[in-house]
């Protein structure tokens, strides 16, 4: 098989990628989630450096960290308003207009250590394909996995757009 053929099946994109920027008021964080085909589903790698270190809430606050990590609908990393980042992305992708916490774009937290998060994970909700075009969020907070339609996390403190990757690392 020649490199192509196993970059694509059928035609479809099996990699795909986003470069995540920070928001103006996190311009230092970065980093890369990776989308690969698998059988039965995708797996999604992300490595992020950055991240505010995790702070508990204070009394009638909202914490730190862990952040909320989700696929939204648009991709569109455009910052808009710096102290409200990101709007354009829209919503959490729900194609199967699930209630909040079973989104096909709800993805797990993403931990702070001293400002690096790292976390693999497997998906059977969504192949490749699906994602290429739209964007992943890392927000300020956590999800309160309540609020409805798409809970509520706190600022949208980075963003990138998936696009597919053809190529090497």
């Amino acid at each position: 098989m020649d490199a192509r053929s196993q970059e694509q099946v059928h035609g479809l994109p099996r990699f795909a990628v986003a470069r995540i920027t920070g928001s103006p008021s996190y311009p230092q964080i970065s980093g890369t989630a990776w989308f690969q085909d698998v059988p039965g589903g995708t797996f999604v790698s992300v490595k992020v450096t950055g991240l505010p270190r995790y702070r508990p809430a204070p009394p009638g606050g909202d914490p730190i960290g862990p952040h909320g990590f989700h696929l939204h609908v648009r991709g569109d990393c455009s910052v808009g308003d710096p102290e409200n980042p990101f709007l354009a992305a829209g919503e959490h992708w729900n194609p199967d207009d699930q209630p909040h916490g079973n989104h096909a774009g709800d993805f797990p937290v993403l931990f702070s250590n001293h400002g690096l998060g790292e976390l693999c994970f497997f998906t059977d909700r969504f192949k490749v394909w699906q994602v290429i075009g739209r964007s992943v969020i890392i927000h300020e907070n956590p999800d309160d996995f309540r609020s409805q339609p798409s809970g509520d996390s706190g600022r949208r403190i980075a963003c990138g757009v998936i696009l597919p990757w053809i190529g090497s690392a």
